[in-house]
């Protein structure tokens, strides 16, 4: 007999404010019609009182959608229902062509390769390094498995128009909405960078959760980052003519001023093989001008944890010292603020 799914009958009631809404895409003609390209979905909640100055934007990783952040594969609040309790209003999106942000390839291009099995064990399970510890179920855990890899999908084949899309429909919704942190977690990584870029004055801080990188490198199954640490161009100043004189470059020739002064935090977790990209992509960063800050969680006693670290087990504790930095870096002798 299959056991009933009823989690509303054990998950405690709360009361917010929630809704959502979209960030049109550009119109485009193909033979006599008109249709419209890459949309953003965007799902916003708030507490009844909002106590922190400044919304959250939550952006998802490769391939999947803004559900990553509403709740963990076992079933418990995940981060965008903790920054609400700590009183942000929280938008999450989906980034175009993934979720419910439509695709269709005679409009946004060729889609890249489906999903794998094998690519999500990869990439979230633990393998060979035992100091993984909190995965939340185990890898001969058929039925999770299956519910795991169902959210994720194809990403656009060309990097540099997902990343452009991206960062041009954030900006759109930072227009809309005001100035906000991001937090972006693996492949939404570039977007942060590129999205700062584009209005450095909306953008109050930046946490990148273990940010896709190296700079330069080429991603398996996704693209290159042939812009150091984006595969779209950034506004360098002087400006680079080229990838190729970017990467000759001596650190220090190239500058991004639009990252003067802008709070970044890049958290990498103790057992993840994704950690090594991030000390070179704040290297690159604070070459040109940035003051990006590297978090190890297990420097703050937050152990065990892989590239999936958001909704793994300890999920929480893996927040508190993102938030105790977003604290000390956006909200420094400012009071408290009712909404």
């Amino acid at each position: 007999m299959t056991q009933l799914f009823a989690p509303w009958t054990t998950t405690r009631s709360r009361t917010v404010r929630r809704a959502h809404f979209w960030i049109p895409g550009e119109r485009v003609s193909l033979g006599d019609k008109t249709y419209q390209r890459g949309p953003m979905y965007v799902e916003w909640e708030a507490p009844e009182q909002v106590t922190r100055q400044w919304p959250i934007v939550l952006m998802h990783g490769g391939g999947f959608q803004g559900t990553e952040w509403f709740d963990t594969p076992d079933g418990r609040p995940g981060w965008a229902q903790r920054l609400v309790e700590a009183g942000y209003a929280v938008l999450v999106v989906d980034r175009p062509g993934h979720g419910r942000s439509p695709y269709h390839v005679d409009v946004m291009g060729t889609m890249g390769p489906p999903f794998s099995y094998e690519g999500g064990r990869h990439i979230y399970f633990a393998g060979d390094d035992p100091r993984h510890t909190q995965w939340p179920f185990a890898s001969d855990e058929e039925s999770a498995i299956d519910e795991f890899i169902a959210g994720y999908g194809p990403l656009p084949a060309d990097l540099e128009a997902s990343e452009t899309m991206d960062a041009d429909r954030t900006a759109e919704l930072l227009d809309r909405i005001g100035p906000a942190i991001l937090i972006t977690h693996s492949a939404s990584g570039p977007d942060g960078w590129l999205i700062a870029d584009r209005r450095p004055h909306l953008v109050k801080a930046i946490a990148a959760i273990e940010p896709m990188g190296p700079p330069f490198a080429e991603i398996p199954n996704i693209g290159p980052m042939r812009w150091g640490p984006t595969a779209a161009p950034l506004s360098f100043e002087p400006p680079a003519a080229s990838p190729d004189d970017l990467r000759n470059a001596t650190p220090g020739t190239y500058a991004l001023p639009a990252l003067d002064d802008l709070p970044i935090l890049i958290v990498t977790a103790e057992a993840s093989e994704f950690a090594a990209a991030s000390p070179p992509t704040a290297a690159f960063l604070n070459a040109c001008g940035a003051s990006a800050e590297l978090m190890d969680l297990a420097d703050h006693d937050v152990r065990g944890n892989g590239h999936g670290l958001i909704y793994e087990m300890n999920s929480d504790d893996a927040l508190v010292p993102v938030l105790e930095w977003l604290r000390l870096r956006t909200e420094a002798a400012r009071e408290d603020v009712v909404l």
